[in-house]
């Protein structure tokens, strides 16, 4: 009775055994496959539709230990398929130039954009004056010593078609901007002032322009001053083979007076017969591809970006590759400031969502895939990181210059920060491009944002200067220089900083003055006062504050007004100073616009005897 239980549970375990042996559905038969650089033992098996053990005994017949997470060659991939009889090939992995538009756009779809119109030409001769005049605004107000010195873009409409500008800077020092905004243009002005006539930088924009293959018009600026000779220019143009029409050339000659508002209908009624003669076009249903114009870190937002849109359609939540940047569009505005919802082919346009700044020039693509996109990004980030970490060494440029002078020094190690992508990009080409004898400049971190004690750590491992553009140290920061004696040079002028260094490289620095910062404060409460305006109430947190001393205000680390201190008071009383640690009351000469948190960096400019 014990043993027929037994014999019969037996007969029912083979005969499941059997069952499961007999309905084992069969692999499919696998005749090709494809797969990508790494792939392991276990994804290759799941696409042969084999066991991983299988593969594995393979392997240990031909030589080869591994595991189901081990990574194959090419050929040992080749080895295995060629014993299962499998044809493969080997998928390439997105590039580094993947954010590229390649795609074919189907004619279909393809609608009438706008153009975009890039304006160049030499320092001061009134690019942006002429785009306020089409815009009706004042942004050359604005700006330190009437320059450009960074990359706007802007929208205007004329007779009912939008037209999209490109403000680029003037200098020298921002070829390579100039050179970014002709890749995304359609259209350049070439800016030439009547009384200048052709200089330097006028050359260096045609030259940009004829690479970028597009067609030129040539504004005549300030054709109201004294002392114009047309004859003189067109001939210098026409050297420079920018022949007028009533020359019997092809290009387009239109003059102009900014300040007054003459010719400027004619311009426009020129950009448009040249637009439309290019028939411009795109397809505003695709995903969005286009440039980065500019791009900055702010404080309360993040990473802000300008983009131009140059195919497809952008939208609020579009999933985004910039760069090596990633991130989702949280807000868009317009160039004024107006927040959007989609911006359609070359629209400029704000966003902030990126998890880094991008650089400005760089593609962006959107994606609907945010793996892919993600992944994208990852590579590209990791490719940025492995260069920065190739790149790099603590001494002052008045030491740089000594020791270039008696032969000891071949390159100069720099740390640049600026408030904005364009400008810390163009710094750092511009300095790069310096040439004295055998001594060159290495740049080894060129980001946005104030300078913080990470750069300042940076600066003294690798024994480099720091250069700052439009932005400041805070006091803490400033402290940790002195203790590294790391030499901070500060500039809101781009040629001032090539100038300098220049002359250091030449061993011939000799200043005539330095910069020594007195103190530092911070404002903690605004008071308004009839006839009198706004009165900061500031502690004085480093150093200290001297009457009608030189003040600059700092704002996120940027600096937005340099002027001299109008009043200072302790309580009720004038005060000639007020140390660290004290309260105190301030005004600044012809500045109004404190706010809460603001920083008023005091200092003055001390004579040093020249050697």
């Amino acid at each position: 009775m014990a043993t027929k239980p037994v014999k019969k549970g037996n007969k029912k375990t083979s005969k499941g055994n059997n069952s499961f042996r007999e309905f084992k559905p069969r692999a499919e038969v696998v005749s090709q496959i494809s797969y990508e650089d790494g792939i392991t033992v276990s994804a290759l098996a799941e696409k042969l539709n084999k066991n991983s053990s299988d593969l594995i005994k393979l392997l240990f017949l031909l030589g080869k230990m591994v595991t189901i997470n081990s990574n194959l060659d090419d050929e040992t991939v080749q080895l295995i398929c060629m014993e299962y009889n499998v044809e493969v090939t080997k998928e390439e992995p997105v590039d580094e130039n993947s954010l590229e538009d390649t795609d074919i756009d189907d004619p279909k779809d393809l609608m009438d954009r706008s153009p975009i119109i890039t304006i160049m030409g030499h320092v001061d001769h009134g690019k942006t004056s002429l785009l306020d005049a089409i815009r009706k605004t004042k942004v050359a107000e604005g700006e330190h010593g009437g320059i450009t010195q960074h990359i706007g873009a802007y929208q205007v409409t004329v007779n009912g078609k939008k037209l999209t500008f490109l403000d680029t800077p003037g200098h020298e020092a921002f070829t390579s901007m100039r050179a970014r905004g002709a890749k995304v243009t359609d259209i350049v002005i070439i800016v030439v002032a009547a009384d200048d006539g052709v200089m330097p930088q006028t050359r260096e924009a045609i030259d940009h322009a004829k690479a970028a293959g597009v067609p030129i018009i040539v504004a005549i600026n300030k054709i109201d001053k004294p002392g114009a000779n047309f004859e003189k220019l067109y001939n210098a143009l026409a050297d420079l083979d920018l022949t007028p029409e009533e020359w019997g050339g092809d290009v387009m000659f239109c003059k102009i007076s900014a300040k007054t508002g003459e010719g400027l209908q004619s311009l426009l009624e020129s950009i448009l017969v040249v637009a439309e003669v290019q028939g411009l076009k795109a397809n505003p249903k695709r995903l969005a591809t286009g440039s980065v114009i500019e791009a900055r870190l702010d404080k309360g937002r993040g990473p802000v970006t300008t983009l131009l849109v140059q195919n497809g359609t952008l939208r609020t939540g579009d999933i985004i590759v910039v760069g090596a940047c990633f991130g989702k569009v949280r807000k868009m505005t317009d160039d004024r400031g107006r927040e959007i919802k989609e911006s359609k082919p070359s629209t400029p346009v704000e966003i902030i969502g990126l998890n880094d700044v991008p650089v400005a020039g760089d593609h962006f693509k959107v994606f609907d895939n945010e793996k892919q996109a993600r992944a994208l990004a990852d590579r590209r980030s990791q490719v940025k990181i492995d260069a920065e970490r190739r790149g790099s060494s603590s001494v002052s440029l008045e030491e740089l210059s000594k020791a270039i002078e008696d032969g000891m020094l071949q390159e100069i190690n720099l740390v640049v920060k600026a408030d904005v992508q364009g400008s810390a990009e163009a710094i750092k080409q511009a300095l790069e491009r310096i040439q004295v004898d055998t001594v060159r400049i290495n740049v080894i971190r060129s980001t946005v944002g104030a300078i913080s004690e990470s750069d300042i750590m940076l600066a003294s491992a690798s024994k480099a200067i720091v250069i700052g553009f439009n932005v400041r140290p805070d006091a803490v920061v400033r402290k940790k220089a002195e203790e590294e004696g790391i030499d901070i040079r500060l500039y809101n002028v781009i040629y001032d900083a090539v100038n300098e260094m220049e002359s250091a490289m030449k061993g011939m620095l000799a200043p005539v003055f330095k910069e020594v910062v007195l103190g530092q404060a911070s404002v903690r409460q605004l008071f308004k006062v009839s006839k009198i305006g706004t009165i900061a109430g500031c502690m004085v947190t480093d150093g200290k504050l001297v009457r009608d001393a030189k003040v600059r205000i700092i704002r996120d680390g940027t600096v937005v007004y340099t002027s001299k201190l109008s009043t200072l008071k302790r309580f009720q009383n004038d005060a000639k100073e007020v140390a660290a640690g004290y309260d105190c009351g301030l005004t600044i000469d012809g500045f109004n616009d404190i706010k809460e948190n603001d920083v008023i960096e005091a200092y003055e400019d001390q004579e040093v005897p020249q050697v």
